[in-house]
């Protein structure tokens, strides 16, 4: 797990920790949140396949969602009760996408949930689901039905990493991140981030479940703002293979245990930077679990007319198949990558381009610089993280994605994943 403790004035979101893929630390708790993680027998394998954050009271809720026009069941209903802006629990299964089940496939969604609102005595429509898994097939509800009880029994303050893992399908491990500041009226306030995935990763989105949490007392309107704005720096700039999924969605939900944060004030902008700053986190880890990933790279450009000139090439490059698999094969093949941008639609220099991998310049002046430093290059391109960096011109536009290598692995995982 990712811990930070960051007091305004000392570095104030600046992550200050290593990302760490065993998770041995517990994820801190958060006043007015308990967590439960379980098995309903969703999964055949027995795993743990059902989560759930429940809010002490009713309070703030914002969501993000997939643009691809394929949306699952969950996702539809999820965008209906998010509307409001007031929830009391997320309900969350893996294994079983509930995509593409029309009718039956939003009843199972309905249903499912009607089941843990009973549990808890609150209303159904304070109850917003989630679900990842296999594409086509109907949720077996009346397993949701059956385990709801013990779903509500198990809720902790400390539960938060039973959850985590009740929510993976091919991730190697859980995605946790948590951060810790102090706001200039003193309150301290704590963000705690859970997602999941691997694979079908890819901007407007990625193909991924993750939920927020905070004591921060927002509004659910300036709550919708920063998570818009956190999750477009963030999980709007990580790619893993280019597909976006039937299910993504983000949800976040403040208690307000804290206090209240003012729209416009120093304080929601420190929320925001928290909120940024783990939601960050948590895509870092995504790409770098990536299916069958061994490297992630950072593509840094800079020097265009705009930011979103400078995005739509980082893009480009970033889910580049041919720049992926030169990634794992640890081969500074610069051609990949200047050829990327050049085909991403936005006008540019080609004899002004240069590209560094780390502190090593491999073009300059749109030309190599050599040999010896391409083999320099694949020194650090062996490393486990680097940073790529694509100079176009003199412009104030830049950007960047998060990247990974594509292998055999990835294959592999994808060729075997219904089978």
């Amino acid at each position: 797990m990712l811990r930070l403790s960051s007091p305004m004035g000392r570095g104030f979101g600046r992550l200050r920790a290593a990302m760490n893929a065993d998770l041995s630390e517990l994820p801190v708790a958060v006043p007015g949140f308990r967590f439960a993680g379980l098995s309903a027998g969703i999964k055949s394998n027995g795993k743990p396949d059902l989560g759930l954050i429940v809010a002490d009271r009713t309070c703030a809720v914002a969501g993000v969602f997939t643009r691809n026009r394929v949306k699952a069941a969950p996702v539809k209903l999820a965008q209906r009760r998010v509307k409001p802006g007031r929830a009391r629990a997320v309900l969350v299964n893996s294994g079983n996408a509930n995509a593409c089940t029309g009718a039956p496939g939003m009843e199972a969604a309905k249903e499912s949930t009607a089941a843990i609102a009973r549990a808890l005595g609150v209303d159904a429509s304070e109850v917003i689901p989630a679900s990842t898994g296999v594409i086509g097939a109907l949720l077996p509800a009346s397993r949701i039905v059956d385990a709801a009880d013990r779903a509500v029994a198990s809720l902790a303050a400390d539960g938060a990493a039973d959850f985590a893992q009740s929510i993976m399908t091919t991730d190697q491990w859980r995605k946790v991140a948590s951060l810790r500041i102090t706001l200039g009226t003193g309150a301290v306030v704590t963000v705690l981030g859970l997602a999941k995935g691997a694979g079908m990763i890819h901007p407007d989105m990625a193909t991924t479940l993750g939920f927020l949490v905070t004591d921060a007392g927002l509004s659910p309107s300036l709550l919708r703002t920063l998570l818009k704005q956190a999750v477009d720096a963030t999980f709007n700039a990580i790619s893993v293979d280019g597909d976006t999924s039937t299910n993504d969605t983000i949800l976040a939900m403040a208690s307000g245990h804290a206090g209240s944060v003012r729209a416009g004030s120093k304080d929601a902008k420190a929320v925001l930077a928290a909120m940024t700053d783990v939601l960050d986190a948590l895509g870092k880890s995504i790409v770098r679990d990536g299916e069958g990933a061994r490297h992630v790279a950072r593509i840094e450009v800079s020097g265009l007319r705009t930011d979103r000139a400078a995005r739509t090439i980082a893009r480009t490059i970033a889910t580049s198949p041919l720049v992926k698999t030169a990634l794992h094969g640890k081969d500074a093949n610069w051609g990949r990558i200047l050829a990327a941008a050049g085909r991403a639609g936005v006008a540019f220099q080609p004899d002004l381009a240069e590209i560094r991998i780390g502190d090593e310049v491999i073009v300059r002046h749109g030309m190599p610089v050599g040999k010896e430093a391409e083999a320099r290059a694949a020194l650090i391109l062996a490393g486990p993280e680097y940073t790529v960096q694509v100079r176009l011109g003199e412009g104030r536009g830049r950007a960047h994605y998060l990247t990974c290598d594509f292998g055999p692995d990835y294959v592999a995982v994808n060729a075997n994943y219904r089978s």
